[in-house]
């Protein structure tokens, strides 16, 4: 099956959802300008108090922002990718801080666009490589924070990357999930989805990660993914903050 994230489009939308400012996204057009912004809220409002020398780790964390952001409260971050070209533009952010796209303004038509890393960011605490959430590697442990934000049901098999995380979370630490629970066979076959059987998909969450993580927190955190001038993508992911027992 060929990764859509490898694909020319995928990469500027992922650039302009991660890294554009609100009129570069909306325009002057009407909106949900709340849920611009995504990858750094998914950080910033979920995220509870850490140590200066707290190490945190950003699975499926597409284009970078938030393995970015995770650097304002972590003394070093590691952000994995499944997809090569994702993080071959997140390392390009860190080398030079900005990395040259496009958007799309309707057809063929589109005009250049330039992703930039936020200011006060020290880009020296933040690594990326590439990596499957389901098959990390093993070296990958005892970390006080992990992030995966709209990743579970992106993955054929998301019981393999939610039975690791008891490994990836430290005792005390703090795991930040996101997801609009968007259940689709083109990336997960039906029998892995979590919501079967007449159960909704939180509750299997918690069903699983109750014997290791005590919920802490909730919190709705809409997204919008610009496809073209006057075409979005727009959901609202449920935010969790749990930590490690």
């Amino acid at each position: 099956m060929t990764n859509p994230y490898e694909s020319d489009q995928l990469l500027a939308e992922y650039l302009l959802f991660h890294y554009g400012a609100d009129d570069e996204i909306l325009g002057k057009l009407p909106g949900p300008r709340e849920a611009l912004s995504f990858p750094r809220r998914s950080v910033s409002e979920l995220i509870g108090p850490m140590q200066r020398d707290a190490r945190a780790l950003d699975v499926g964390c597409a284009v970078g922002r938030a393995t970015f952001e995770l650097a304002r409260y972590a003394a070093s971050v590691t952000g994995i990718d499944f997809s090569a070209r994702f993080i071959a533009a997140a390392q390009e952010l860190k080398n030079s801080g900005s990395c040259e796209s496009s958007r799309r303004i309707e057809g063929d038509l589109a005009e250049p666009f330039t992703a930039k890393v936020s200011a006060g960011i020290d880009c020296s605490r933040v690594t990326f490589e590439t990596g499957d959430a389901m098959n990390l590697r093993p070296g990958l442990a005892g970390f006080d924070a992990v992030l995966a934000a709209n990743l579970i049901c992106r993955l054929p098999e998301p019981r393999k990357f939610l039975d690791r995380l008891p490994q990836l979370v430290k005792s005390g630490g703090q795991l930040l999930l996101t997801t609009p629970f968007t259940w689709l066979e083109e990336f997960t076959p039906r029998e892995n989805w979590l919501a079967r059987d007449g159960r909704r998909s939180f509750e299997v969450l918690k069903e699983i990660l109750t014997p290791h993580f005590e919920l802490q927190a909730t919190k709705d955190l809409p997204f919008l993914i610009r496809e073209h001038e006057r075409k979005f993508q727009y959901g609202i992911a449920l935010g969790t903050r749990w930590l490690r027992r």
